[in-house]
């Protein structure tokens, strides 16, 4: 599986991944579980700004962080001189000195190890007592919703897919280590996410994928299943995805 280039794909980057309405989306449910007194936070890997930007009010100061030089300039364009670019393994930022501390789709995408020390990174950022937002289950989210495509794809998936680095269990049991514990829950809808038959048979072929490059012959009857489903340049439901805020002993 091939990873995205942030910085060449930072000016269409919303375009393609549902724009405002996606972001307004998790934005409204990172504000439904934020306290309202958060007057210190942090938006891990930022990205765009897009969703960082929609979690300000009067009193509170929002930065992002970003790896991504072309992302994090996108980003200031939204947020003048509040975006950092960092890595969220290595914060440049002090001990205890947040309230609440937002990875939004981020997990993820980093491997163990990686996502344990952003974890640990962010515990150490958060004042006692400060919150940590952040999705699980991310993958998983399109089959949350059922459907035609997702019965197809779902069991080869499970098959042959490697555990995910931000499983709910996992990142409770990691950040329970940490002092940090669930306190609530929320979900929202990935607008403009669902994917038709033809988008799922093209990503699969072209390496979006890991779990497919090992499935062979059953990846091969999968897209054949695909390409017999209706209605082939029809979305299907958008993925359910889950956040959870975690709060610091």
């Amino acid at each position: 599986m091939s990873m995205l280039d942030y910085d060449r794909e930072a000016d269409h980057y919303d375009a393609t991944r549902g724009g405002d309405a996606r972001a307004a989306s998790a934005a409204a449910a990172v504000l439904a579980l934020l306290p309202y007194d958060t007057a210190r936070l942090a938006d891990l890997a930022c990205g765009t700004g897009i969703v960082t930007a929609r979690l300000g009010r009067p009193g509170r100061r929002v930065i992002g962080v970003d790896l991504s030089a072309g992302m994090a300039r996108v980003a200031a364009a939204r947020l003048p001189h509040r975006i950092t670019i960092g890595d969220v393994t290595r914060l440049p930022l002090a001990d205890a000195s947040l309230d609440a501390v937002v990875m939004i789709w981020l997990l993820h995408l980093m491997n163990g190890p990686a996502g344990a020390a952003a974890l640990t990174e962010a515990a150490r950022v958060l004042r006692p007592g400060g919150s940590l937002l952040t999705t699980v289950d991310k993958n998983a989210a399109v089959f949350a919703v059922g459907g035609d495509t997702t019965a197809l794809v779902k069991p080869v998936r499970t098959a042959y897919a490697a555990p995910e680095t931000d499983a709910a269990d996992r990142v409770t049991d990691l950040a329970g280590r940490l002092g940090l514990t669930v306190t609530a829950q929320t979900t929202f809808i990935g607008t403009g996410q669902g994917r038709t038959p033809r988008q799922w048979r093209e990503r699969l072929l072209d390496g979006a994928f890991a779990w497919a490059e090992a499935a062979g012959d059953d990846l091969t009857a999968l897209c054949e299943r695909l390409d017999a489903l209706p209605d082939q340049d029809r979305p299907r439901a958008d993925p359910v995805y889950r956040l959870i805020r975690l709060t610091k002993s």
